[in-house]
């Protein structure tokens, strides 16, 4: 497993940071890993990516229709 630190963190993220964890009932360091986690992955819909940043909240409606995932086409012929 990778270690990071972070320096210069002001005291305001500091504290915010904290209190999350408490409310989650986690450490910060916990706490901090799932937001980097979170924040890092890849959607696991593409639709999910969009009405993030052009959904409802930012004046847009979407209508995603609620369909599985495709089968993969073999392309190694």
């Amino acid at each position: 497993m990778a270690n990071l630190s972070v320096r210069k963190l002001d005291n305001n993220t500091y504290e915010a940071l904290r209190a999350r964890a408490v409310r989650h009932g986690v450490s910060m360091e916990e706490e901090a890993r799932q937001i980097l986690k979170k924040e890092t992955s890849a959607p696991e819909r593409m639709g999910d990516l969009f009405l993030k940043y052009f959904g409802s909240a930012n004046g847009t409606t979407l209508d995603l229709s609620p369909k599985s995932p495709h089968e993969p086409i073999d392309l190694s012929q």
